[in-house]
């Protein structure tokens, strides 16, 4: 499966041919260089990585530093690995992926589908009407004091004496890896890296998602 890292820009509106407004999220992706070539016979699996968003080489380890300098590119932030990538367009054919090559928005063609995958933002610690949207008890009134966002009754007393595993209640929400799946692309601009995709995708205004089509 072909993929692309890029950094969430955020959100912004386009106009249909039919007029009609679509929120979309602007997504700058790559561009990517590939880094390493995974195989049965040497890791066990096959696999492309691929590396994105340049920093600087003191802020990088040694090993690190090594991994790089040996594919011939400078140290990136990002590194993700594809399966099954299959095959990209260099000049008028198509060939395997290599060391050094990049990986472009062209691969992405307006009007197809695609998966993009994200950290959602953390909330921190939350109740449950935030977490899991119960609605507390709907009466202000007959008695009824600072319950208004209670998550109420959480088990039996006698048997079995304990709260079970998995029962909703307050605790960190957010800061989990989110996948949306079959979103349409709207719109490629090559000359600035960017990507458009109907509707909103995991994460804050900078951060890292993955897109695989």
């Amino acid at each position: 499966m072909q993929g692309i890292i890029g950094k969430k820009v955020g959100m912004t509106s386009i106009y249909s041919v039919e007029g009609k407004n679509i929120p979309c999220t602007v997504i700058e992706a790559g561009p990517c260089v590939v880094t390493q070539i995974r195989t049965n016979y040497v890791d066990g699996y096959e696999a492309v990585q691929v590396a994105f968003d340049d920093k600087k080489e003191k802020h990088t380890t040694k090993a690190m530093k090594g991994h790089f300098d040996k594919a011939g590119i400078s140290p990136k932030r990002k590194l993700v690995e594809f399966k099954n990538f299959g095959q990209i367009k260099k000049g008028e054919e198509f060939s395997d992926v290599e060391v050094g090559d990049k990986i472009t928005v062209d691969i992405f063609v307006e009007g197809e589908w695609c998966d993009v995958t994200g950290t959602s933002k953390g909330k921190g610690f939350q109740g449950v009407v935030k977490r899991h949207g119960f609605r507390g008890v709907n009466d202000a009134t007959h008695g009824q004091h600072n319950r208004l966002r209670a998550p109420g009754s959480l088990g039996a007393s006698s048997w079995p004496s304990r709260v079970f595993k998995g029962m909703r209640m307050g605790g960190r929400t957010g800061g989990d890896t989110v996948t949306i799946f079959s979103l349409r692309v709207l719109k490629v601009i090559p000359e600035s890296n960017l990507v458009l995709v109907k509707g909103s995708v995991p994460g804050a205004k900078g951060s890292y998602v993955i897109i695989e089509r």
